[in-house]
């Protein structure tokens, strides 16, 4: 009875002892292993560009009276420079002037050609004198309408002395400084859409299949990030780099932290949508011989799994099917040194 009193009392003291000498249970935060559509993808470095960007020219010859300065902001249809009009206006006065000379010999020579007409029916005027008159009153109409048309044309010059800007935007440079004469198409101004912008990335050819108009596309700049929509993909690819031409349009509300000419990285599908096992990228334990997890198991048990992985998107990593299945926790703080088998806590989810 003692002997059997003494063993009972020996094994509690090593069970007491073994668990004494057990570290205690680490803790760890863990992630679920993810069964979803994956869809590899891509970083590739673009610029900005605005859709609008021109040389604004002089719509006649003249004496430059005013013109914009870098950094004024103007909206589609406000006046960028001015031609000083005052030679055309003394040309327009002369027009009229002629028009109106020309209208009252028309009327003198339609009053002339009647009253030839009534004399000529009571033969009291001669069919070589009415001829004449004729010919005079057709010519002298024909007079009026050029004196008209021409007319239009100062006046259509007159309103060219106003140089409108084309869209709402911003004035980049000034190339002509006022007081000095300038020629019909010589540049004024340079001129840029700020409203509406495009991303423009040069894409490898293998990408091609998997991109689409309207498909979206997340661009990232800085600490800015926004998703935008495919205006266009010009499918031919260059012979050198293999690459084809990708423009994506920025929202309108992107011109307030965004800009012409700033560098943007594109995301874009590397390979077709589909199923697949995924990790967080935070779960995986890279060493030289592979890459591992570490599954917590019901019992919150550490087990390091070997996995190969395959393309990441965001902050997931794909993996090929192997000991890991959906549902499963594994850890994505804490793991680095842990040991196959010990006890965990699971401090967040």
């Amino acid at each position: 009875m003692k002997t059997r009193l003494s063993l009972l009392i020996i094994t509690a003291l090593l069970s007491h002892s073994a668990v004494a000498n057990q570290p205690p249970a680490s803790p760890v935060r863990i992630s679920e292993v993810k069964q979803s559509t994956f869809s590899p993808t891509v970083e590739l470095v673009g610029s900005i560009f605005s859709r609008h960007n021109v040389k604004l020219t002089a719509g006649v010859a003249g004496r430059l009276e005013w013109v914009a300065e870098p950094g004024t902001q103007v909206v589609k249809g406000e006046p960028v420079a001015k031609i000083e009009p005052q030679p055309l206006l003394l040309q327009q006065a002369e027009q009229q002037a002629q028009i109106k000379r020309a209208t009252i010999n028309l009327h003198y020579l339609q009053r002339e050609l009647k009253r030839l007409q009534e004399l000529r029916q009571t033969n009291s005027a001669s069919a070589f004198q009415l001829d004449q008159t004729q010919s005079q009153f057709e010519l002298a109409q024909t007079d009026l309408d050029i004196a008209k048309l021409r007319l239009a044309q100062i006046d259509d010059q007159l309103s060219r002395t106003l140089v409108p800007a084309p869209f709402t935007g911003v004035i980049t440079d000034r190339l002509r400084e006022a007081g000095g004469d300038v020629n019909r198409s010589e540049v004024l101004v340079t001129m840029l859409d700020t409203e509406n912008l495009e991303a423009r990335i040069f894409v490898p050819v293998k990408y091609l299949a998997y991109l689409r108009q309207s498909q979206q596309i997340r661009l990232e700049a800085g600490e800015q990030q926004i998703e935008a929509d495919v205006k266009a993909i010009i499918p031919a690819a260059d012979m050198q780099s293999q690459s084809f031409e990708l423009r994506v349009s920025l929202p309108a509300q992107a011109s307030q932290n965004w800009t012409a000419g700033q560098l943007v990285t594109a995301t874009v599908p590397a390979q077709a949508p589909s199923l697949a096992l995924t990790v967080h990228r935070d779960a995986l334990l890279l060493r030289r011989d592979g890459t591992y997890v570490v599954r917590i198991d019901d019992e919150n048990r550490a087990h390091r799994e070997k996995v190969e992985i395959g393309r990441g998107q965001q902050e997931w990593v794909s993996i090929k099917q192997g000991q890991l299945k959906a549902g499963d926790k594994v850890a994505v703080r804490g793991a680095e040194r842990l040991r196959d088998g010990q006890q965990v806590q699971i401090t967040q989810s």
